[in-house]
């Protein structure tokens, strides 16, 4: 993490305090952070690192690395060694694979400048901007964490040289702790005008807090928070990273509107046979073209045009994450009713008022059917996630976490368990583990 220190202002300089991500000025770090528009102008820059930059952004690597490493996507042309050599996997992706490399390194990046502004939010004089301040960086911290757990072993915490490593269970629950901090302050001071008019809009910050406590609560083990958390969250709310021809959608922007990096494997979405989506299921014409021209991408979704917004969370996920967290407990019959409130949906899909999408359709299916046993409903669950959840990232961790076949097995679903540790951190910090082996 030596690098990382002399790097922290440049995601400050990098977004405006102005909802259009404008670079404010020449300031020093201590300047920027020491006034509320300042800190502002960090947090609006927490999002453009996030979301922006096509390839570079983490956006665009989690959808590629999830993907390519469990068969949902397909590289379309081999010239794109990088994203390539994540859909070999094993041994081929190494230390310098530029997706490993972006992943790593831009996570780190948000999660450290959210921490430099949670750490000065005391310079924001009105309490009101402090609590979206603290809000917003949360959820990008949160963010962060939650991304480097899903794809590597172990993370470093602190922002300091030699920086140790922990497990990742342990980045996920700070990124909570957080995240619950935060929604504490928040429920007790409404966000400011000033903060809301400055801020770039889109998030919807109290379900956002919750929606993310859930998530991450999920993928630690804590199923208990994970239900309540899900439960708290208004499921007709909307959360969009919002973009246009200028920050433009990076899914869009690198690869779902042209046909030269990846797309969807199949309208199966890559599943072995016995997982293939039902048949009528309505999301799979949201999420695939069913008989694209030469020129066009199968995949379209969230990622159809440089200004379709794309969501921080679906509703579906979380009652898809209720389902789960009741089957785990072998609380069956409000595992299947969460996950009935998944299938039987017939909600149309969600949009902005230029017709962009928010949220998928609801799968239009019938009731499950199957046993009542635990293996069968959460293979289940594990079947609607990877639908309701296409390209956006999660397949990866889905697969360990639901102990599909991994690398080495016969049938293996995904072609690795953990990412390596870029050669970047290897070169800087003697405290990076050693690689996993797949």
């Amino acid at each position: 993490m030596k690098r990382y220190a002399s790097l922290l202002l440049t995601l400050a300089l990098l977004g405006g305090c102005n909802k259009d991500y404008l670079n404010p000025s020449t300031a020093s770090q201590e300047q920027v952070i020491s006034t509320s528009d300042g800190l502002i102008t960090v947090c609006n820059g927490l999002q453009y690192r996030f979301t922006t930059g096509g390839a570079l952004s983490p956006l665009y690597n989690i959808v590629a690395a999830g993907g390519l490493t469990t068969r949902e996507l397909t590289v379309i042309n081999v010239g794109n060694i990088e994203e390539y050599n994540v859909s070999l996997g094993a041994g081929n992706v190494t230390n310098g694979n530029v997706v490993v490399r972006n992943l790593w390194t831009q996570t780190q990046l948000v999660k450290a400048n959210a921490d430099l502004v949670l750490a000065n939010v005391g310079n924001a004089p009105d309490a009101g901007t402090r609590s979206g301040i603290i809000a917003y960086a949360s959820i990008f911290r949160a963010l962060a964490l939650g991304t480097q757990a899903m794809f590597f072993e172990q993370g470093p915490l602190a922002v300091a040289e030699n920086a140790p490593f922990v497990p990742r269970v342990q980045l996920l629950q700070s990124a909570v702790t957080q995240l619950e901090t935060a929604a504490a302050t928040l429920a007790t001071t409404p966000v400011s005008a000033d903060f809301n008019s400055k801020i770039v809009p889109g998030i919807n910050l109290a379900n956002t807090l919750q929606a993310l406590i859930a998530r991450y609560s999920l993928l630690a083990g804590d199923y208990d928070k994970a239900i309540a958390a899900a439960g708290r969250v208004d499921l007709a709310s909307r959360s969009v990273f919002n973009f246009d021809d200028n920050t433009r959608n990076p899914l869009a922007e690198v690869t779902f509107t042209n046909r030269n990096v990846f797309e969807p494997t199949d309208r199966n979405l890559g599943l072995p046979a016995a997982l293939a989506p039902e048949a009528g299921d309505l999301r799979i014409p949201f999420y695939t073209r069913a008989a694209p021209t030469s020129t066009q991408n199968r995949g379209t979704g969230f990622y159809t045009a440089n200004s379709a917004p794309i969501p921080v969370y679906v509703p579906g996920e979380m009652l898809l994450i209720r389902a789960e967290a009741y089957a785990r407990k072998n609380d069956l019959p409000n595992a299947v009713t969460e996950l009935n409130r998944v299938r039987t949906s017939f909600a149309p899909a969600t949009t902005t008022t230029t017709g962009l999408p928010t949220a998928p359709p609801g799968a239009g299916l019938s009731p499950y059917t199957g046993p009542l046993t635990q293996d069968a409903v959460l293979l289940d669950i594990y079947r609607n996630r990877q639908v309701e959840l296409a390209f956006q990232g999660f397949r990866l961790d889905d697969s360990r976490r639901f102990g599909r076949p991994g690398p080495g097995t016969p049938n293996a679903e995904r072609n690795r368990n953990f990412l390596p540790y870029p050669r970047v951190e290897r070169e800087n910090n003697p405290s990076t583990p050693t690689d996993p082996a797949i």
